[in-house]
């Protein structure tokens, strides 16, 4: 049992030291925000992400389809999803717009 406790924290730890390895510094937009320095995070191979920063809520984008996520806002006490879907920009792929609440979120 110790052993088997022993290996699950070592797997946790090793997935929490990738998880900061790759954040990586970025400028980010939120309709609410405006422009701020940001900590990126791929979360997934299909594109989803997170942007977190100080005094600011956490983004998190996830990819549903090519070109199309859902996102969510975390205050400090768990995910709250925004309404509708985020479609990728053309004109700029970092940036990601809701048009139903019309909201963008960018992270370059």
């Amino acid at each position: 049992m110790k052993k088997l406790m022993f290996l699950s924290a070592l797997v946790m730890g090793l997935i929490a030291q990738q998880l900061v390895v790759s954040a990586k510094p970025a400028r980010c937009f939120s309709t609410d925000d405006g422009y701020f320095a940001c900590n990126f995070i791929a979360t997934d191979k299909r594109g989803s992400f997170e942007v977190s920063a100080r005094g600011k809520p956490t983004y998190s984008l996830v990819i549903e389809e090519p070109g199309f996520g859902s996102a969510y806002l975390n205050f400090g006490d768990g995910g709250i999803p925004i309404s509708g879907m985020f479609v990728r920009q053309r004109e700029d792929p970092a940036c990601w717009n809701n048009p139903e609440m019309n909201v963008k979120l960018c992270a370059w």
